[in-house]
C-alpha cells in the first residue's frame, strides 16, 4: 500500500477534535477517493505501525463502532462522547462538522 495514501488518511485522523466523531466515509471524501471507505478502514486497522493517532473517533456510516475493539467506547466515553446504545454513537450529535 502507498505510504503516502497512508499518511494522507492518518493526518485527516489526526484533525478529528476530541469529542467528535467522523466517518470512514467523510474520510475518504476528504482525502478525494469517497467510494473508498473500506481503505480507509484497512489503514486503521494497521495504523499502530505509523505512529498514535485518535482511531477510535472513527465509526462506520450508521454511528457503529469498531466490531472487536471494547475499547473504543471507553476512550470516546472519555472525551464526553454519549453512547445512542451500546454499540452507536449519535452522528447528528457528535460527528465533524469538517470543511
Amino acid at each position: 500500500m502507498n505510504e503516502d495514501l497512508i499518511y494522507e488518511i492518518l493526518s485527516v485522523v489526526e484533525e478529528i477534535p476530541a469529542g467528535h466523531v467522523a466517518t470512514y466515509g467523510q474520510i475518504a471524501r476528504l482525502i478525494g477517493r469517497e467510494k473508498n471507505a473500506r481503505l480507509v478502514g484497512k489503514v486503521l486497522g494497521m495504523s499502530q505501525y505509523y505512529g498514535k493517532y485518535p482511531c477510535h473517533r472513527v465509526v462506520n456510516h450508521a454511528g457503529r463502532l469498531a466490531p472487536g475493539w471494547p475499547e473504543q467506547r471507553s476512550l470516546l466515553e472519555a472525551e464526553g462522547v454519549a453512547m445512542k446504545d451500546a454499540d452507536h454513537v449519535s452522528l447528528k450529535e457528535y460527528q465533524w462538522d469538517c470543511p
